[in-house]
C-alpha cells in the first residue's frame, strides 16, 4: 500500500506549492493533440488550489537540444487555462531572477507554469546547483508526474532535497494500483504482455512470472517464444538474441505461459497485404505474424472472464493497420469485461482502450508507460525513492 508522504499530508495554506508534472503531451504545429495527461494532473492542482496555496508547475516537452521555441510549454498554458477555467500564466524560462520574482508576487489561488526544463541541459544531468534554483519557486515540492518518475533528473528527484516533499494525487494513485499487483494482488492475477520485443520485456516477465497466475502472451514478443518453442516463423519479427532466454522461460513456466495458437499472417507489413488465418505451425515462406488468430482470442478471453485483478501492457499485433487490430481490440473488450481490477500501461495498450471507447471500464489507466514497466520490474524509481515516508 502507499506509505508515502502526500499532499493530504501537508499544512497548505498561504504556501508556494512547486509542482512536477508530466504535460509531455503531442504538438503538432503548436496545437495539443491528445491532452490526457494534462487532465491527469487537474485533481492535485484543484486540491492545492482549493486549500489556499497557489501553484507553480513545471514540466518537460520533448526531446530539445538546448531552447527550441516548437517545443515551448506556452500552448500548455492555454490549454489549461481553459481546464481550470481560470488564467495560468506563464514563464519565458524556469529559472533566474524574472522568474522567481514571478513565483514569489503569485497570490493563493494563481497558477504559474514554467518553460520547459530540458532547455537547460542541467535538468537531465540531475544537477543540485539547477535543483536548489527550482526549489527557490516553491515552499514544497509536489511530485505528480508518474510518467517522469522513473528518471533521476533535477526537477524530480535532486529538488525532493531542498524542499519538503510530497506525492501528489496522481502519483499516489500510480503507486497504488501497480504496487497492489505487486504485493497484495486480488486473485487470479492475470498479466498481458504484448508489444513488438521480448527483451524489452524479460525483467517484467521474469519479475511477475512469481507473482501471477497466467501470463498472457501477444504481439511481436510472441513470435520469439513460438521460434523458442520449435514453430518455423517464416518473416516474422523474431529476436534471435533472446531464443535461448524464451526457451528457458517456457521451459520453467509453461504451466503459467499463454502463447498464441492461431495467427493472423500477411505476405508483406502493410494493411492492404494478403492476409489469412493460420495455426502457429502454418506461416507460410514469406509470410509475417501480425496479429493473434480467432481460436487464441477466444482462449484469452476465457482466461480473462475468472480474473480478479489484470494488469496489460501491449498490444497483441500491429494495431495501428486496421486489419491487424483485431486481437488487440478484442483483449481491451475482454479486460473490461473481466470486471476485473484492472490496470492499463504503455502507450498502446492505453490506445487501444480510449479507441474502443472502453476507458471508464478500466480501474487504472497508468500516465507512465517505461515508468509502469520498471515499476512492475520491481525497481525502485528514483522519483518514489526520494518521497519520505508517511
Amino acid at each position: 500500500m502507499f506509505n508515502k508522504r502526500s499532499i493530504q499530508d501537508l499544512a497548505l495554506a498561504g504556501k508556494r506549492a512547486l509542482v512536477r508534472v508530466d504535460f509531455n503531451v503531442p504538438l503538432k504545429d503548436g496545437t495539443i493533440t491528445d491532452d490526457t495527461r494534462i487532465r491527469a494532473a487537474l485533481p492535485t492542482i484543484q486540491y492545492l488550489l482549493e486549500h489556499d496555496a497557489s501553484v507553480v508547475l513545471m514540466s518537460h516537452l520533448g526531446r530539445p537540444k538546448g531552447v527550441d521555441a516548437s517545443q515551448s510549454l506556452a500552448p500548455i498554458a492555454v490549454r489549461l487555462s481553459e481546464l481550470l477555467g481560470k488564467n495560468v500564466a506563464f514563464a519565458k524560462d524556469c529559472v533566474g531572477a524574472e522568474v522567481e520574482a514571478q513565483a514569489q508576487a503569485l497570490q493563493a489561488g494563481q497558477v504559474l507554469l514554467l518553460e520547459n526544463l530540458r532547455f537547460h541541459k542541467e535538468e537531465e544531468k540531475n544537477d543540485p546547483d539547477f535543483a536548489k534554483q527550482l526549489a527557490k519557486l516553491g515552499d514544497v515540492y509536489v511530485l505528480d508526474a508518474f510518467g517522469s518518475a522513473h528518471r533521476a533528473h533535477a526537477s524530480v528527484e535532486a529538488v525532493a532535497h531542498f524542499l519538503p516533499a510530497a506525492a501528489g494525487l496522481l502519483m499516489a494513485k500510480e503507486i497504488n494500483f501497480l504496487g497492489k499487483v505487486l504485493s497484495d494482488p486480488s486473485r487470479p492475477l492475470i498479466a498481458i504482455l504484448g508489444g513488438a520485443k521480448i527483451s524489452d520485456k524479460l525483467p517484467v516477465i521474469n519479475n511477475l512470472i512469481p507473482l501471477v497466475d497466467k501470463l498472457i502472451i501477444g504481439g511481436g514478443m510472441a513470435n520469439t517464444f513460438l521460434a523458442a518453442a520449435g514453430y518455423e516463423m517464416g518473416k516474422s519479427l523474431v529476436e534471435k538474441d533472446a531464443i535461448e532466454q524464451a526457451r528457458e522461460l517456457l521451459a520453467r513456466c509453461s504451466g503459467k505461459l499463454m502463447l498464441p495458437i492461431d495467427l493472423m499472417i500477411a505476405d508483406g507489413f502493410s494493411n492492404d497485404a494478403n492476409h489469412e488465418v493460420v495455426t502457429v505451425g502454418g506461416i507460410k515462406p514469406g509470410w509475417m505474424a501480425l496479429d493473434i488468430g480467432p481460436h487464441t482470442i477466444e482462449q484469452y478471453r476465457k482466461a480473462l472472464e475468472g480474473a480478479r485483478m489484470v494488469v496489460w501492457n501491449g498490444p497483441m499485433g500491429v494495431f495501428e493497420m486496421p486489419n491487424f487490430a483485431t486481437g488487440t481490440n478484442a483483449v481491451a473488450h475482454a479486460v473490461a469485461d473481466s470486471g476485473a481490477i484492472s490496470v492499463v500501461g504503455g502507450g498502446d495498450s492505453v490506445a487501444a482502450i480510449e479507441m474502443a471507447g472502453l476507458t471508464a471500464r478500466v480501474t487504472h489507466i497508468s500516465t507512465g508507460g517505461g515508468a509502469s514497466l520498471e515499476f512492475l520490474e520491481g525497481k525502485m524509481l528514483p522519483g518514489v525513492a526520494v518521497l519520505p515516508e508517511k
